[in-house]
């Protein structure tokens, strides 16, 4: 493939390239808070915690109870909802304030990374430190942070109605898409400001660790449905389920459509088959992937990771679904399917770069679209 000449650096090149690092930087420590925020909120679904506050106060809400009046008018609130009454009738006040306090904790880091976010943001835009075609994708990576906090409550509400004692799974699906989208929105800019794409290179690995990161956020969003049917608490046997391959009750609602998204069996089913055959095309990617890295070290490290952590990925589903889906196991199971997704896209950004881009952006090679943004 010809490469355009290397263009000569401007001056200022070593403070420009300080500063994309630095932005760089910024985003992958949001990537880490997001993936707390991830992980905590799955321990407060697992928990029963989520719906412990009902009352939807942005600001005012950061501030915990002050004294007992407070606290008292707050059970009071979550005395009114189905989930006390059939969940955790007569636990008292010392009860709520548990599931209160993983709840307030939730939230409120939703908040500090609002402003983990919006702050930095303004100060690099202030200093010009982002490249001008990265402009439009942070802001929309802002408008999308502030989407998911008003789509949390949209969730959180829906488990305050009369016949349910937790959210709706979509609600949560979506709530969880998102994350995962502003995930790897802020991952893959990061790395693009680090290691920018000036040549857009599909090879052989590069595609398959495409499909494969699609495969693995797929297969999450699938257990998304799983956790809000709890369907982790049927079928707990593996691989088999009640004694068949395919569970019986597969596709017993009708239109078929229906099952994909509110029967259990089919919902477990599909998690588990997607699961299979992602850790199937995973492993046969790092395989490609290690072919064709052999004198690259940072190619072959991100392989090598990414198939450690699909194997641990797939031992703990299977743990968390054989114990019956302790809080323990199942949070670990979700903090690190993040993580391999991490991984998948970290592979398939090195795979697609080549190795001049390695060098500060004013020596890299021409970019193919357009000249500010590093894709």
């Amino acid at each position: 493939m010809p490469f355009d000449p290397i263009p000569p650096p401007p001056s200022d090149e070593p403070a420009t390239h300080r500063a994309h690092q630095t932005v760089a930087f910024w985003l992958f420590s949001m990537c880490a808070l997001v993936l707390a925020m991830v992980t905590l909120g799955g321990v407060t679904r697992l928990t029963g915690s989520g719906l412990s506050i009902m009352e939807w106060a942005p600001i005012m809400g950061a501030l915990p109870p002050l004294g007992d009046a407070e606290w008292q008018r707050l059970f009071a609130l979550y005395q009114r909802i189905p989930q006390y009454h059939l969940v955790n009738a007569g636990f008292g006040l010392d009860g709520f304030k548990h599931i209160f306090w993983l709840e307030w904790a939730h939230r409120l880091l939703g908040r500090v990374i609002g402003l983990a976010y919006a702050v930095p943001f303004a100060v690099f835009l202030w200093r010009g430190a982002v490249p001008r075609g990265l402009r439009a994708r942070l802001v929309g990576l802002f408008a999308l942070l502030a989407m998911q906090a008003g789509v949390g409550w949209f969730m959180v509400a829906s488990g305050f109605s009369v016949d349910t004692t937790s959210v709706e799974a979509w609600r949560l699906v979506l709530h969880l898409s998102l994350a995962l989208t502003l995930f790897a929105g802020m991952l893959w800019t990061a790395l693009s400001l680090l290691r920018p794409l000036r040549v857009r290179i599909w090879t052989g690995p590069a595609r398959l660790y495409a499909v494969t990161a699609g495969s693995v956020a797929l297969t999450i969003v699938a257990g998304g449905w799983v956790a809000g049917l709890h369907a982790g608490l049927t079928y707990n046997t593996f691989p088999l389920m009640d004694g068949r391959l395919v569970p019986p009750g597969y596709g017993a609602l009708t239109p078929f459509a229906r099952n994909l998204v509110a029967n259990v069996a089919t919902v477990q089913f599909d998690h588990r088959l997607l699961a299979t055959l992602t850790a199937a095309l995973t492993l046969g990617a790092v395989v490609v992937g290690l072919r064709g890295a052999r004198r690259d070290r940072l190619r072959r490290n991100t392989a090598v990771a990414l198939g450690l952590l699909v194997a641990c990925q797939y031992a703990l589903g299977v743990a968390t679904l054989l114990n019956m889906v302790p809080i323990g196991l199942a949070s670990l199971h979700q903090f690190n399917a993040v993580l391999l997704l991490a991984a998948a896209l970290v592979a398939l950004h090195c795979a697609r770069s080549n190795p001049m881009a390695t060098l500060p952006a004013a020596y890299a090679l021409k970019p193919s679209r357009s000249p500010e943004c590093p894709t």
